[in-house]
């Protein structure tokens, strides 16, 4: 399924997060740490400490929202970044979200066994 589609830029945020952080806490780590206007329609993607969670944030002129992922038996593939975002396409996005990781690894299937 994809839910994002025609989103003008993606960013992935290098560090991991406290999941405890909600909407407010999240837009305010895009603007003061990540220097980016969190009101531009992009989608900024945050992953915990365990790598098994992943959060979305956007503003999609009405107001926030924030999407969830949490994967039940894998982990996500962070990239170690030296700057503090990494831009995605859409295609990487729905890649990451649909199990693959955005340096293209293979996916993960239900059992447990990497795919090639």
């Amino acid at each position: 399924m994809k839910m994002f589609v025609d989103v003008p830029s993606v960013y992935l945020c290098a560090d991991a997060v406290d999941f405890r952080k909600s909407i407010n806490d999240l837009a305010a780590l895009v603007e003061a740490e990540l220097e980016l206007s969190v009101l531009n329609g992009a989608l900024f993607v945050f992953c915990n400490k365990g790598h098994d969670k992943l959060k979305l944030l956007y503003w999609d002129n009405t107001g926030f929202a924030l999407w969830y992922k949490r994967l039940d038996k894998h982990k996500f593939k962070w990239p170690k970044l030296i700057s503090p975002t990494m831009t995605l396409s859409e295609q990487q996005l729905h890649g990451l979200l649909g199990g693959y990781d955005v340096i293209g690894h293979s996916k993960i299937d239900v059992t447990g066994k990497q795919l090639r």
